[in-house]
């Protein structure tokens, strides 16, 4: 018999409860997808900061406006650190990688 927990209201807990609990490959696709979305987002925000276009920040580091494109678009799996280190050294920051536990469910 499945466990059940405490009764709740909050669509995103029912959903994460109904499609994600106890199901490891679902989780781990899940969390591919937020950091990839992170990185695009960070990409985005640190570009916009500056000022610059897609095309001017392709420049900056060698490569094209297409490529910028790619990368700050979430779904995109191909980031490479050395890439993010060009970023970030034109933008003026620095790429830190951690590494986090990970969160197991019950």
């Amino acid at each position: 018999m499945k466990k059940q927990g405490k009764a709740t209201t909050d669509a995103v807990e029912i959903l994460r409860r109904r499609y994600f609990d106890g199901k490891a490959e679902r989780t781990k696709v899940l969390e591919e997808a937020r950091a990839n979305d992170e990185i695009a987002r960070d990409i985005l925000a640190l570009r916009t900061k500056a000022g610059l276009t897609q095309a001017q920040l392709g420049r900056l580091i060698g490569t094209t406006a297409s490529v910028i494109c790619r990368l700050e678009d979430a779904d995109y799996e191909g980031h490479s650190l050395a890439m993010l280190r060009r970023i970030g050294a034109a933008l003026h920051h620095r790429v830190e990688v951690r590494f986090v536990p990970v969160r197991r469910s019950a």
